[in-house]
């Protein structure tokens, strides 16, 4: 995912971040130290379990986003597939965010709201 640093999270290590036409979120920076303005390609990583149909929940609208709510972080797109071990694969745009949840079945093709306090963004190097 392409992302516009915008400063500094309250955490630390944690950044503030814009994602093109998503929206803004926020997570730990597992890379180099950045600075406002800096771009960057990036890869998420949600080391949270989550719960179908708690902290994955069909979403209104039909529209890709990233946004931040008090102390968490929510993540709107289309759930692309969960697997039989509960790996499950949420498209924002053309990108792929993987994920580990447990409980009842969804539909799949629709689009899902993501919600997590803890994520993690990663450089990637092209």
């Amino acid at each position: 995912m392409n992302i516009h640093i915008l400063g500094q999270g309250p955490r630390t290590g944690e950044i503030r971040f814009a994602a093109a036409q998503w929206g803004e979120a926020r997570a730990i920076w597992c890379g180099p130290p950045v600075q406002p303005g800096e771009e960057w390609v990036a890869e998420w990583e949600l080391p949270a379990l989550f719960m179908s149909w708690v902290d994955i929940v069909p979403a209104p609208g039909g529209a890709f986003g990233l946004r931040i709510e008090g102390d968490t972080v929510i993540l709107t797109g289309v759930l692309e597939n969960i697997e039989e071990d509960g790996t499950g694969y949420l498209r924002i745009g053309r990108d792929l965010i993987m994920f580990e949840c447990l409980g009842e079945p969804m539909a799949l093709g629709g689009f899902v709201e993501l919600r997590t306090r803890e994520a993690r963004l990663y450089p990637v190097n092209l």
